[in-house]
């Protein structure tokens, strides 16, 4: 079992005012129907709310402290700007407390600081991508990752996902600078059943361990080999099957994720 150091913290306690209920769903949805298996219990927790949109335009902020949030792999920073109101920002890699930072078309090109594309040179990394100009930041929240900005064609902005996937973003679309903090989260091995259970996740049984009603991999005398390609509990094709949908935004990739294959 390995875990997180938490040396980069600087406040054990939340932000009260910027706390709200989590309520526990276990996989269900508004029916009480399980659409997300192996889902449940957990610790309980408290959602932070986090400013993805970054709209407080060319007010500067504060780093008032790092925080630990429940919710996601990331670090927190709660930042105090100047007229007083207080919001919480996914932490960059190396930003420091005292330190300044704002959101504005103009702004310097500064580690936490949010500027549309357009503004932002090329090859510097950035997260929290708008993927529609003024919805908020969509893409690139997990720790240790950013996207870099390749290159600008009229009024798009070639990018490289962290999935190693080339888009395109509206220039008008913003980001903030500099890369998620955090890098080791990926490093932490569990080490028994029990912390995966208080992270809110079920066992996971082997379609192959079930009878024929519960699943088609069920039955037969003994260990037996699938006989058919791979299915979901319900007879869907699994394991490979592709099940992106097309979509109107699908003409913004220049190349997908994990292929060498450019897209026409």
């Amino acid at each position: 079992m390995s875990g997180a150091t938490f040396e980069e913290l600087t406040k054990v306690a939340p932000e009260k005012s910027l706390l709200v209920p989590l309520k526990k769903k276990a996989g269900r949805n508004s029916r009480g129907v399980i659409t997300v298996r192996h889902r449940g219990g957990g610790s309980k927790r408290k959602l932070r709310l986090i400013d993805f949109k970054r709209d407080k335009i060319t007010v500067p902020g504060k780093i008032a402290s790092i925080e630990y949030d429940p919710n996601r792999a990331a670090r927190i920073a709660l930042i105090h700007y100047a007229d007083g109101e207080k919001r919480y920002i996914i932490a960059p890699l190396g930003i420091k407390l005292g330190e300044t930072i704002q959101a504005g078309e103009d702004v310097d090109i500064k580690l936490g600081n949010a500027l549309p594309l357009e503004s932002i040179p090329v090859g510097t990394l950035v997260h929290n991508i708008e993927f529609e100009p003024g919805k908020g930041g969509k893409l690139v929240h997990s720790a240790g990752s950013s996207a870099q900005i390749i290159s600008k064609e009229g009024q798009y902005v070639v990018l490289k996902l962290p999935s190693g996937e080339l888009r395109k973003f509206h220039q008008k679309c913003w980001a903030t600078i500099g890369q998620i903090g955090n890098v080791d989260h990926e490093n932490i091995k569990l080490g028994k059943a029990g912390k995966r259970r208080w992270s809110g996740w079920r066992p996971t049984v082997r379609g192959s361990a079930m009878t024929p009603r519960d699943h088609p991999h069920g039955g037969g005398e003994g260990r037996a080999p699938r006989g058919m390609h791979p299915k979901t509990p319900w007879g869907k094709p699994a394991l490979g099957a592709k099940t992106r949908r097309r979509k109107t935004s699908d003409k913004m990739i220049l190349k997908r994720r994990q292929e060498d294959v450019t897209v026409t």
